[in-house]
């Protein structure tokens, strides 16, 4: 592995960006601390010239959002045969689309919020207040509206008040033109990362995360100290074992390979609910992927390294 070339790409033009270029340094300097020949760049249009030019052992796409999570950079990377870390891009497509990726993990037979995908041109030509009238008499209790393609909580708000559901559709049509209203499960929230080395998939200890606005919000998630973790998280043994299980089954229903973050709630009876997968977790020091990889005892360099050399050995068959 000493030899082996890895281009982590990092940056892109997605609203996570900066979230991005921090999530590759520190993968950057992770690989390289375990010997690796590690060349950060930032994707654009160079980027497939210089990949037939130099022809990297393997890409590790430190991409969050549109740009490195909606699968089209994936599929490029298939065409032109060069071994990437991460999932392939039909599974990225589905797990990006959070109504697509809640609609798989339910009939694998996992609990997911209630809810109703809106887009945008059909809120407008139906009726705004009619459809907010019918929503509000079908949902009780609170609500989380959030952008059905997106990250990092962006355009994401939580409705106690429903005279501020217009105000949160709005939110998240500003990150994408359809709009994701669930019903909030009352709860502990976590999130249960997933690692492949080729081994098949194992759960790493659930981080429990407790933000201290309330919210994990954009700023709760990257900014030292808003946020607490638990590593493992305050859950009964039980609980915690269902939420893996969940997790898994989630992973496996996508098709996710190498590594995921799903997250969920466990509400007051320790039933786990899917909100959704991430295919790229972010991988910056606040993050919760390391966390969990750190709790379980495993070193980052090494991991890392692992997931490189199983895609490169993927490719290869």
């Amino acid at each position: 592995m000493a030899t082996t070339k890895v281009l982590v790409l990092a940056g892109g033009i997605s609203h996570e960006r900066d979230v991005s270029l921090r999530s590759g340094r520190r993968v950057a300097d992770s690989l390289a601390s375990h010997g690796l020949q590690v060349e950060l760049r930032d994707p654009d249009a160079t980027l497939l010239s210089y990949l037939r030019e130099t022809r990297p052992d393997v890409v590790w796409p430190a991409l969050h959002g549109a740009s490195g999570e909606d699968g089209a950079l994936r599929g490029l990377l298939d065409f032109m045969g060069v071994p990437y870390v991460g999932s392939r891009a039909d599974a990225a497509r589905l797990a990006w689309d959070k109504p697509t990726a809640k609609t798989i993990v339910s009939r694998a037979g996992v609990k997911t919020p209630a809810s109703i995908a809106l887009p945008r041109d059909a809120f407008r030509e139906l009726g705004a207040n009619s459809i907010l009238e019918e929503i509000s008499d079908e949902f009780s209790g609170p609500l989380v509206v959030k952008p059905a393609q997106g990250g990092s909580s962006q355009g994401v708000t939580i409705v106690d008040d429903r005279s501020l559901l217009p105000r949160a559709m709005v939110d998240a049509y500003t990150y994408w033109d359809v709009a994701l209203i669930e019903q909030k499960i009352t709860g502990t929230e976590i999130a249960v990362g997933i690692i492949d080395s080729g081994d098949g998939p194992v759960a790493l200890p659930a981080v429990e995360i407790e933000p201290l606005s309330g919210v994990y919000s954009f700023e709760a998630r990257y900014n030292a100290g808003e946020t607490r973790f638990y590593v493992p998280a305050r859950i009964d043994p039980d609980a915690a074992a269902r939420a893996a299980q969940a997790a898994l089954d989630a992973h496996r229903a996508l098709g996710v390979r190498h590594l995921s973050r799903v997250d969920i709630i466990i509400d007051g009876a320790g039933t786990p609910w899917f909100l959704e997968a991430n295919v790229m977790p972010g991988l910056t020091e606040t993050s919760v992927f390391p966390q969990a990889l750190e709790a379980a005892g495993h070193d980052l360099g090494w991991v890392y390294s692992a997931l490189a050399d199983a895609a490169i050995t993927e490719a290869s068959r």
